[in-house]
């Protein structure tokens, strides 16, 4: 939610910013004329006796532009692990897709009495995965029967499956069918 928030504000404040730019180099919007000017010589020179005026407004300018770079990036930068590093026992390495680990787990977890619905990411390093886990009961449902059996059958089962010496995972439960009512 938060990354989908993260692109929309990135989106309009480039096309905001974008516009902006069209207009001043096309001359249209409150710069009419061709000789017209964003700073007048008012307002160059009202800060001219200060020798750290300019360069503090383009170090301003430079360092938005750097987070603003910044931001754009963190939007593009992948969040699931493209692969894990599985030890072959003798001495050499492998590696296994996460999109084929994460799938094992995701029906592992579907197959489970009381899940409707499994989403199963892997994050992390390669050599040290860790999986989040977002499973939709029915209605129906324990979720404490489903903890245990995430817990003590498909997390184990994926770790010595995949050779990690460790696997954390982390599992979000959201239960329909149930909505909250006030009594009174």
């Amino acid at each position: 939610m938060l990354a989908a928030a993260n692109r929309i504000l990135l989106a309009l404040v480039g096309l905001a910013l974008g516009g902006a730019g069209v207009l001043l180099l096309t001359g249209t919007g409150p710069y009419d004329g061709r000789h017209d000017v964003v700073l007048g010589e008012a307002e160059r020179q009202r800060w001219h006796g200060h020798g750290w005026w300019w360069p503090a407004v383009l170090a301003a300018l430079a360092v938005l532009v750097l987070l603003a770079l910044w931001w754009l990036l963190a939007q593009l930068r992948r969040n699931r692990l493209p692969a894990v590093l599985v030890d072959t026992g003798d001495g050499a390495w492998a590696l296994l897709r996460g999109h084929a680990l994460e799938t094992a787990l995701t029906a592992e977890t579907d197959a489970l009495d009381g899940v409707e619905h499994c989403r199963a990411t892997l994050h992390g390093r390669r050599e040290t995965p860790s999986a989040r886990l977002r499973v939709r009961l029915a209605p129906h449902a324990v979720p404490a029967d489903v903890l245990a059996a995430l817990a003590d059958e498909i997390l184990p089962h994926a770790r010595t499956s995949a050779g990690l010496p460790a696997f954390p995972a982390e599992a979000r439960l959201d239960v329909t069918g149930h909505h909250a009512r006030r009594v009174t």
